[in-house]
């Protein structure tokens, strides 16, 4: 006998199980596949719980430290200042030329790190993200005609 021959004649009728068995078959396995999404998803919520509560704790902790280093970064700061000031002083600069020279320090340092914060906070809109979400579907963002964000184009610079 030939497999055209076996083809031909179908399937076994005693191998196949009767419809109820089939049926029931399925049923079980689709609430298998529905218990283990369940266990999944809880997992994975227990996971984003337990990182957002850790994340939550750093923030805090380092906003602390940040306000650590940004007072005594003044401090030093301005005790530099005061002591380039009376440096140049010594060298036989007027007051006036002393003082301009350490304001006009200050005030490239401000500029570039103004510069630097403007660049960085380009990134927490997170652009690319929601014109993906929004491109799967799944949260209701406005077309690009009504989009203020659909021309953003990312700053040019070294991060």
């Amino acid at each position: 006998m030939s497999e055209s021959d076996d083809n031909a004649r179908g399937p076994d009728p005693a191998a196949t199980p009767p419809l109820d068995e089939s049926i029931r078959q399925v049923s079980q396995a689709s609430r298998a596949t529905v218990d283990a999404a369940k266990h999944s998803f809880r997992s994975l919520r227990r996971l984003a719980s337990a990182d957002f509560a850790l994340a939550r704790s750093a923030f805090g902790r380092a906003l602390a430290w940040s306000g650590v280093a940004i007072v005594f970064g003044a401090s030093a700061w301005l005790l530099m200042a005061a002591t380039m000031i009376a440096l140049l002083q010594s060298w036989g600069m007027s007051w006036l030329h002393a003082l301009l020279i350490t304001s006009l320090l200050s005030l490239a340092v401000t500029g570039f790190a103004a510069w630097r914060v403007s660049y960085f906070f380009h990134h927490t809109g997170m652009h690319s993200t929601r014109r993906q979400l929004s491109k799967l579907g799944l949260f209701d963002e406005p077309g690009n005609e009504e989009d203020p964000d659909a021309g953003v184009k990312i700053p040019e610079g070294k991060p």
